[in-house]
């Protein structure tokens, strides 16, 4: 009899478990946050010399690409890499200071799970 009671809620359990797993499993990688500040405007000598950018998953910086333009021109910038520690954190090192004007920044990352994600945001210097 315990033998009829227990099998029915292992299965559930079981079931339960393997959904919990295979919703982990995919998961992308979003945007959270992003400095400078997506949609703000920074005083040219508070530019930074890097952008960075948070993502809600690992990543894998060998397979991820990060643009930068202004007013339609490409702007310049070194190899991204991810913060020792942190595989979620994008950096990307800009080879020259950033003057005044309108960026915007288009992302292609793929996360560990092997899934890809892209967007773009904007910010400005003034």
């Amino acid at each position: 009899m315990l033998k009829r009671k227990i099998f029915p809620v292992l299965n559930v359990a079981m079931l339960v478990g393997s959904l919990v797993i295979s919703h982990a499993a995919l998961a992308h990688a979003h945007l959270k946050s992003q400095t400078p500040t997506a949609d703000k405007d920074i005083p040219a000598q508070n530019a930074p010399s890097s952008l960075t950018l948070l993502f809600s998953e690992q990543i894998e910086p060998s397979f991820s690409n990060v643009e930068l333009t202004l007013a339609g021109q490409s702007v310049p910038v070194g190899k991204a890499t991810v913060e020792s520690g942190h595989r979620n954190v994008l950096v990307v090192p800009l080879e020259k200071p950033l003057v005044s004007g309108s960026y915007q920044v288009s992302w292609r990352v793929l996360s560990v799970d092997g899934h890809k994600t892209e967007g773009s945001y904007r910010f400005g210097v003034k």
